[in-house]
């Protein structure tokens, strides 16, 4: 054979090679008519997210087709097609494709359809399936991108961002979630979690077709049955949908840009979240419900109590007794409790037959998981909501919650949960009698714990005065201070006036006693070298804990006057708040003349260190900005609607955002917040508070405060961040135009990319930065009423929901107040960073 022979042979081989590859695909995110995806041959989404393939279970003898996390262990399958219709492990000629009929086709190896997309499609239209960097399967017109199958529609055990979970009311469709049988076996399960059908909706999960666990009603922002997991920390941005002329009732979640994350329901019944970071070598669980007892659906029966910190786990509601005591002793609780007296059943005002006064009335219990099977009204206030359940015979409780409002049980309760903290109030009905029983044990009780609290006062005074004398602490002409309303501030302090001052119940100190010398040492004797900064409240040190961690150590300066008010905000409001975007404070010291508070180390220190820096605002690219931009929001919304105090910050400001080692965003400086009622809309100070170019109109001008103060400094943080610029000292000479009027200009422009700090070019969203543009403008506007609440700001944050027009801003700070609050013209303003106090708000 010669050389011109063999050179033909192997260019037909090529060719054949080259026809072969062009009919079977592989490594692509798309199968066309003339394609067949081959065992051992994938499909990777375009972004190298998700893949498609052929995959056989651990320990199993069959093959499923499925899609897939690609390169993240281990293996995690979040859909499979044929689920209940294996293929034999040693069957490798199956094959999927796209049949005659434009249906997406999966058959085994003697090309047996073993499973079908089976939808309706043209005959006059070519189709052809791609795999989503969302990880949904698409069977779709390929000229004008009409879908006719999703995988999304079809869900399995896991709950991915752009899914949904609900239900259409018109077709009777429901898109539930649905356990594998086993870890090894993908076919359905016994389990299955969907949303029920009523005005606040929850997430429940279902054995079989009984009620199994339920997260409790959605108040637009969270499920409040999970008050573990506040609405800021939620990692699944949940987002509830009700298209009515569709019929269509649903939730989805929102894609995160900073990791992947997705809801597993397990083949036990247990629910988890889960989540993977870059650089993290495996999938971290976030979350997991269904782990105990109590989280069981409704275990201790009708009118009982779970509570997961007690033994037994279960007891009647007060007034109530077990309905078989027998039962009840052997830890049989399903048959629950039953009312002790029964209700005289009398509308409010109709005494006629009971005796004046003598009606039923209602015991209030904190920190529940509120019953299953609640009506649902949107009455205005609590006291609506009491005089309904009052006047309804059928009435046995009621609750009043923030998002709900008006929740109404009749007959059994079930399913209630006690938690040690958070949770919600429950208003219980009780006849008469029992109330009166109530007020006398509770009288008794509090006697008793009124003469404990005067004894072990009395003791500990004792003590304390005994250990001053020994040690020789007391030092004559410090300063004093308790922890009241105010600060009262006298010419003798010791720690036992500290600790038995004029200090409110309600406002106890948890935090450790860290002793000075210890912190002196840690810092090395407060030596200047350690010394991070400066700001209102006194300097700043970094120290290092014997066999500890590294800390920051805040040290009240004997300069300032307003250091003991912000001392005493510090211990007695951040001490209480966990949440991932607030700095964690670690200890106390207070001794002599010294007042310290220890912090956690943050090694990247403040967000203003990075961003007006020249030489170090490059290694702020915009995927990193968008997730301090996030993180601040986020624990803004924890401040102001979800921790235990609700708080107002005051004090907002780039140099009060930390970055931790990862460039994480935690809120520190909590010296001039306040606390605020849930009902209340503003508050009125005297002392107006803050740092120049963050104060909103209304709090400088007139003293006037409310969360909608935070939003406007958000607005400010949020433009700086975007710009790289500080508002208190930009300005655009040509148009004399201040940093939040240069943004509103370039955005009425539609030039909102040429607000973006120049350093960004390489790595910004042409998306996210006009979006964030836009929120922030919408932040800053002058009527507060006019500002979206940080949950709004969240969620525009995170999707492309359509926003309102921001108004121009108007007001200029440097226009009416200088720092000291005398009035003042533009040419004479001056640019401070440090928080000043105004004596009077106008």
């Amino acid at each position: 054979m010669g050389f011109r022979q063999a050179w033909k042979i192997l260019l037909i081989t090529l060719l054949s090679y080259c026809i072969i590859q062009s009919y079977y695909c592989n490594a692509s995110d798309t199968i066309l008519q003339s394609q067949k995806l081959l065992v051992g041959e994938t499909l990777t989404s375009a972004s190298q997210v998700f893949e498609l393939g052929f995959f056989i279970p651990v320990n199993s003898d069959k093959r499923y087709l499925g899609i897939w996390f690609k390169n993240i262990p281990p293996l995690k399958v979040v859909w499979v097609a044929n689920r209940e219709s294996p293929l034999k492990v040693s069957d490798s000629a199956a094959s999927v494709s796209i049949s005659k009929n434009g249906n997406l086709v999966l058959a085994d190896g003697t090309q047996n359809v073993i499973w079908s997309s089976n939808v309706s499609v043209p005959t006059n239209i070519t189709v052809e399936v791609v795999l989503l960097d969302s990880g949904n399967l698409v069977l779709k017109d390929n000229v004008s991108g009409q879908c006719f199958f999703e995988s999304f529609d079809y869900p399995c055990d896991t709950f991915l961002p752009g899914m949904k979970v609900g239900f259409n009311r018109k077709t009777g469709e429901r898109w539930l979630l649905s356990s594998w049988h086993k870890e090894n076996d993908p076919s359905p399960g016994n389990f299955s979690i969907g949303i029920s059908e009523q005005l606040s909706p929850q997430f429940f999960v279902w054995n079989k077709s009984t009620p199994y666990y339920r997260t409790g009603e959605w108040n637009g922002l969270k499920f409040i049955g999970l008050p573990y997991i506040d609405s800021a920390a939620y990692i699944v941005q949940f987002v509830f949908q009700q298209e009515f002329q569709e019929g269509t009732t649903y939730f989805t979640f929102l894609p995160n840009t900073s990791f992947l994350t997705f809801v597993e329901l397990q083949s036990t019944g247990s629910v988890q979240v889960v989540q993977w970071t870059d650089g993290c070598p495996a999938w971290e669980i976030y979350a997991k419900m269904v782990h105990a007892p109590c989280d069981i659906y409704n275990t201790c029966g009708p009118s009982a109590v779970c509570s997961k910190n007690k033994f037994p786990i279960c007891s009647c509601l007060i007034g109530f007794v077990p309905r078989s005591s027998d039962e009840w002793s052997k830890g049989n609780w399903t048959g629950g409790c039953v009312r002790r007296t029964k209700l005289l059943c009398q509308p409010k005002g109709n005494t006629t037959s009971i005796g004046v006064g003598q009606q039923d009335g209602f015991l209030k219990f904190s920190g529940l998981k509120l019953p299953d099977l609640a009506a649902i009204f949107r009455l205005d206030s609590a006291s609506e909501c009491e005089r309904l359940c009052l006047n309804n015979y059928s009435c046995t409780a009621y609750a009043y919650v923030a998002g709900i409002r008006c929740m109404v049980w009749s007959g059994d309760l079930l399913d209630i949960q006690d938690y040690s903290y958070a949770g919600e109030d429950l208003f219980l009905r009780l006849a008469y009698s029992e109330l009166g029983k109530r007020k006398l044990k509770r009288a008794l009780i509090i006697c008793s714990v009124v003469f404990s609290c005067l004894f072990f006062g009395f003791a500990l005074f004792c003590f304390l005065k005994h250990k001053i004398y020994q040690t020789g602490q007391k030092r004559k002409g410090a300063r004093s201070f308790s922890l009241g309303d105010s600060c009262n501030i006298s010419k003798d302090y010791t720690m036992e006036s500290f600790y038995l001052g004029n200090l409110k119940k309600e406002d106890p100190i948890e935090l450790p006693l860290i002793e000075f010398e210890v912190i002196a040492t840690a810092t090395n004797n407060f030596k200047v070298d350690n010394k991070l900064g400066e700001g209102g409240f006194g300097p700043v040190f970094k120290g290092k804990l014997k066999g500890g961690p590294e800390i920051a150590v805040k040290r009240l300066s004997n300069r300032t006057g307003q250091g003991i008010e912000e001392f005493k905000n510090e211990i007695v409001l951040i001490s209480k708040l966990q949440h991932r975007n607030l700095v964690r404070l670690l200890g106390c010291c207070i001794e002599g003349e010294e007042l310290l508070i220890i912090y956690e180390y943050m090694p990247n220190r403040s967000l203003d260190k990075f961003l007006f820096d020249a030489s170090q605002k490059e290694l702020l690219d915009w995927p990193k900005r968008f997730n301090i931009i996030q993180g601040v929001a986020r624990g803004l919304l924890y401040l102001h609607r979800d921790s235990c105090l609700n708080i107002i910050h005051r004090d907002l400001k780039v140099s009060n955002i930390l970055l931790d080692e990862e460039m994480n965003p935690k809120i520190s400086d909590f010296g001039l917040a306040r606390t605020f009622q849930k009902q209340q809309q503003l508050v009125h100070t005297h002392r107006v508070a803050g740092t120049y170019g963050y104060m909103s109109p209304e709090y400088a001008l007139r003293g006037v405060f409310s969360e909608k103060s935070d939003v406007f400094s958000f607005g400010v943080l949020l433009l700086e961040i975007i710009s790289g610029k500080k508002n208190s000292s930009f300005h655009y000479v040509q148009e004399n135009l201040n940093l939040l009027n240069y943004a509103w200009k370039l955005w009425s422009e539609q030039r909102g990319l040429d607000f973006m700090d120049g350093t960004l070019i390489n790595s910004f969203s042409s998306e996210e930065i006009p979006r964030c543009l836009h929120v922030g403008l919408l932040c800053v506007q002058e009527h507060p009423r006019d500002r979206p609440t940080m949950a709004d700001i969240i969620l525009m944050l995170n999707s492309e929901m359509k926003c309102s027009s921001p108004k121009q801003p108007t007001f200029k700070f440097e226009t009416y107040l200088d720092l000291d609050g005398s009035a003042k013209d533009n040419d004479r303003c001056s640019v401070n960073e440090i928080s000043a106090s105004l004596s009077q708000g106008r």
